[in-house]
């Protein structure tokens, strides 16, 4: 295994883990925004307040997108066997 075989491996690990982290963030990104936005506007500033959604929000998007991720880590796993096994 030559460098440019590891330095591929290395990116593709990356937009695995980007593609598999990106959605669950950018939904606690939104939720996050948006009661900063009413916190804000309301002038309440109670910590649970901003907490308590953003959890819901970060847990009901796992249960959502578990098939996603799992079928993209599935795939990125088998191609790396698979260049693991074409070593030998």
């Amino acid at each position: 295994m030559d460098s440019t075989e590891v330095i591929e491996v290395a990116r593709e690990a990356i937009i695995v883990a980007l593609k598999v982290g990106s959605p669950v963030l950018g939904l606690a990104l939104l939720i996050g925004l948006t009661i900063a936005l009413f916190q804000a506007l309301t002038q309440m500033q109670e910590m649970t307040l901003s907490f308590v959604p953003k959890i819901v929000t970060i847990f009901a998007s796992l249960f959502v997108l578990l098939p996603f991720m799992l079928s993209t880590l599935m795939t990125f796993t088998q191609g790396l066997m698979d260049r693991i096994v074409g070593l030998s």
